[in-house]
């Protein structure tokens, strides 16, 4: 008896999910498998390559695409493939540093602002419009200028770019979410301030704050590629897609697909993550339905 319960559970699972997929549009599986290709490379890499980043074969230099090397090879001989694979999960990774990182320090700034408000949200939100005051790929530019090109540093500068934006919309949020009758009966309950906060308001503003750090992730890519392009982020021997846009120009004519690797990576996953968040939008804010 138990197993056919469990056999009939499995179907039934099996045609959830079948029924699920089948309501996607084609551009959302494209999406979601272009994400889950980005996943590999951050977690397994080995698995997509097993050629290491960093080797070189001289006698093999700016060859195109073969079975051998599917993306062909750069001026030292080595694999274009391993390089877009390894740098593209650099890239990835200070990305979701940056943002995580930014998302970690806003959000408590903007609930404080929002919540207290007065002088707190005076205080809060003056120095977070200080800081959007300056171009953000400008202010990057002088950070990374001032304390030098690391992953520590590039990690820090877009998290300092993009703490304003979370604070500001977070702090947007607990304005509308504080005024419902819900958070209205939790004070007259006595609730703690500290309970309202963590176990009513916040769980209610989690929505535009998932849509916010997809849509910034892809902006950190962008920002990471043009620092390193700009020779102010990862610093060659070590692959990032703006390393090897930097480098691949000087090859163009010559390897133009030394050239089109990195960019059409870089094009696809900011892309799908422009994507991901419209999806996201369009499920998590019930005024977009």
């Amino acid at each position: 008896m138990s197993t056919t319960l469990s056999t009939l559970g499995a179907m039934k699972g099996y045609q959830y999910v079948r029924r699920r997929l089948r309501s996607l549009s084609l551009s959302t599986l494209l999406v979601l498998g272009w994400m889950l290709l980005l996943t590999l490379m951050i977690v397994v890499p080995q698995l997509l390559t097993q050629a290491p980043p960093d080797r070189m074969a001289p006698t093999e230099r700016l060859q195109g695409p073969s079975m051998t090397h599917l993306l062909g090879t750069d001026e030292f001989g080595r694999s274009i493939v391993s390089r877009v694979i390894y740098g593209g999960r650099t890239s990835l990774l200070i990305a979701l540093s940056a943002v995580l990182l930014a998302a970690l320090l806003g959000v408590p700034l903007g609930t404080l602002a929002g919540y207290y408000g007065g002088w707190v949200d005076t205080l809060i939100m003056r120095s977070q419009d200080a800081l959007l005051a300056f171009p953000a790929i400008l202010f990057a530019i002088l950070l990374i200028a001032t304390f030098g090109p690391s992953p520590v540093n590039l990690v820090l500068t877009i998290a300092i770019v993009y703490i304003p934006r979370f604070a500001r919309l977070q702090r947007g949020s607990v304005l509308m979410v504080k005024s419902r009758q819900y958070v209205e009966a939790a004070h007259a309950c006595g609730v703690p301030a500290r309970g309202i906060l963590w176990r009513t308001i916040l769980p209610n503003t989690l929505s535009p704050l998932i849509i916010q750090a997809t849509l910034s992730i892809a902006v950190a890519i962008l920002i990471e590629a043009g620092l390193s392009y700009m020779g102010l982020g990862i610093q060659p021997p070590d692959a990032t897609w703006g390393v090897m846009l930097k480098t691949a120009q000087t090859y163009l004519r010559l390897a133009p697909h030394y050239v089109l690797a990195p960019g059409i990576f870089l094009f696809l996953t900011v892309l799908s993550m422009n994507l991901l968040g419209d999806w996201l939008r369009d499920r998590l804010d019930p005024r977009a339905r």
